[in-house]
């Protein structure tokens, strides 16, 4: 059953790859270089291309809930890392873009701080226990106060927020989305003969507000930004934001836990934190978007002066 799951963890990481290019390259044709509003959004629906991507992207994460369910960490999230070079390599084809060095270096930053971070925290946290209603309400508490946050914010400074904003925010919302879902599944699988209004309603309802606004930052991501920078965003802020919680929040944290082990932890993160900053900063197609942003302006402050 492993080798199984092995299988749809490759399969859910092409899938995801696959999926956010197709869905990055119709953004991009839909606003044609332009920031993405909620007016083009219509358009994207109508889009072939990004509800081919869309498709992909369900079945991806269908992939790799199934893998997890089926094989233990250590061996699923390693795989889901390759989504990030299978990103990186299939856009800079279809982009007829060449990966520079610190690009390159970056990528790796990524897949070795989160990976490293993840089999780490496997070895120093107690994912069995439950959430208590209390820890519940605070998480969405917390939630809430970053929704707010996060949505005013692109409400009033749209105009100098870029790709790095809306990738770490909507990471930092699926990060909570993780914790809640989970939440919501072992009550439904502990329902039993008790009624559906003990389910936790409020969980559901943060998880759709949260969903929603993350996917929407994600597609604003890809109208300012290479889907390599989406993926890697996504698979470095999610996992840290989600174990953080059930460290802090959840008492997730086991006894007596090696310092070592505890600054190497720290040490990853930053790792792959410092990967996602330098892949916003030095990706070609970044630079790109750069140099003609400043050709645009030039000839405006030529004038002004």
């Amino acid at each position: 059953m492993v080798w199984i799951a092995i299988t749809a963890a490759l399969c859910s990481a092409f899938c995801l790859a696959f999926g956010a290019h197709y869905q990055a390259m119709a953004v991009r044709n839909s606003v044609h270089g332009l920031d993405l509003k909620f007016g083009n959004i219509g358009k994207l629906v109508s889009n072939g291309r990004w509800m081919g991507g869309l498709l992909l992207m369900i079945l991806g994460m269908a992939l790799n809930v199934f893998a997890l369910a089926n094989a233990p960490l250590t061996v699923v999230q390693p795989i889901g890392a390759i989504a990030l070079v299978i990103t990186a390599l299939v856009n800079a084809k279809e982009s007829d873009l060449t990966l520079n060095r610190p690009t390159v270096l970056a990528i790796a930053s990524c897949m070795v701080g989160s990976v490293g971070f993840v089999l780490m925290a496997i070895m120093v946290t107690n994912t069995n226990q439950s959430m208590t209603q209390a820890e519940a309400h605070l998480v969405e508490l917390i939630l809430a106060c970053v929704v707010v946050a996060v949505g005013l914010s692109a409400i009033l400074f749209h105009k100098k927020l870029g790709a790095f904003f809306y990738i770490v925010t909507a990471g930092v919302l699926f990060g909570f989305v993780a914790v809640l879902v989970r939440m919501i599944a072992v009550a439904v699988l502990e329902l039993g003969d008790a009624s559906v209004f003990n389910l936790p309603w409020l969980a559901g309802l943060s998880v759709a507000v949260a969903g929603l606004l993350g996917s929407y930052f994600v597609q604003k991501a890809y109208a300012k930004g290479p889907p390599d920078l989406v993926i890697a965003g996504l698979t470095v802020i999610d996992p840290i934001v989600g174990i953080a919680i059930g460290v802090f929040i959840l008492g997730e944290l086991r006894p007596d836990v090696p310092i070592l082990v505890s600054l190497a932890m720290v040490v990853a993160g930053i790792l792959a934190i410092v990967g996602v900053v330098a892949l916003s900063r030095h990706h070609p197609d970044v630079i790109e978007r750069r140099a003609k942003h400043l050709a645009k302006t030039k000839p405006t402050l030529q004038d002004q002066e």
